[in-house]
């Protein structure tokens, strides 16, 4: 699977994340609804929201302006960045981390063993997964554990991810499949035959290396 180089990625997710950063104070003071399960323990920043339903457990931590919606479980040690975006009805197991600007759809799946069986206790055998900065994941999407997201990866609604995907990287279909690049404002870049290519919203420009990397210019 293609991709980009590291450098590159984590620049341009330093400015995004900054951005972000700098507008963490627009989503005002944390909020929790009378529904909500929070053990004691679990660490909320600044202008965290967490909806009805929700159940976040002791060790876990959210980032400043972080919002769960309804039905969102949040398993101990989970950690997510800033400004995250989660949808109704996920489930962040131990061993996932989130990093910044993070948007979850509705109903996605991560797992956290890779051979679960009802009647073996694998409870020391959770598999870390990571999610970069930036990164989307679709609707009903599946991410399964041991994979790690790079830096504003996109993975199409309904997706099964079952290997890492590179920064910037667009993943459609079961199993997930390469289908191209994404802009860090959620575009998809076509390159010409000079490889580049410009998002189409933020302006931003890009250059193709060996059809298989992608950097910021």
């Amino acid at each position: 699977m293609p991709h980009t180089s590291k450098n590159s990625a984590q620049e341009a997710s330093t400015n995004l994340a900054s951005e972000a950063k700098d507008n963490v104070s627009s989503f005002g003071s944390t909020f929790v609804h009378e529904s909500a399960v929070i053990d004691e323990g679990a660490e909320l920043g600044e202008g965290v929201k967490v909806w009805h339903f929700c159940h976040v457990m002791k060790n876990a931590r959210l980032g400043k302006g972080t919002s769960l919606g309804q039905n969102t479980f949040v398993a101990t040690g989970v950690t997510t960045g800033s400004n995250c975006k989660i949808q109704n009805n996920v489930s962040l197991y131990e061993g996932v981390t989130l990093g910044d600007n993070v948007f979850l759809g509705p109903s996605c799946v991560f797992t956290n063993v890779i051979n679960p069986r009802s009647a073996v206790a694998r409870r020391n055998a959770y598999t870390p997964t990571k999610v970069g900065n930036g990164v989307t994941v679709g609707a009903n999407a599946t991410v399964i554990c041991g994979t790690t997201l790079g830096d504003f990866s996109f993975i199409g609604a309904g997706a099964v991810v079952t290997h890492d995907v590179p920064p910037y990287a667009l993943v459609i279909g079961t199993p997930a499949r390469f289908a191209g690049w994404m802009s860090p404002h959620g575009c998809k870049l076509e390159f010409g035959e000079n490889k580049m290519a410009v998002c189409s919203e933020s302006g931003a420009k890009f250059r193709l290396e060996n059809e298989n990397k992608i950097h910021p210019c």
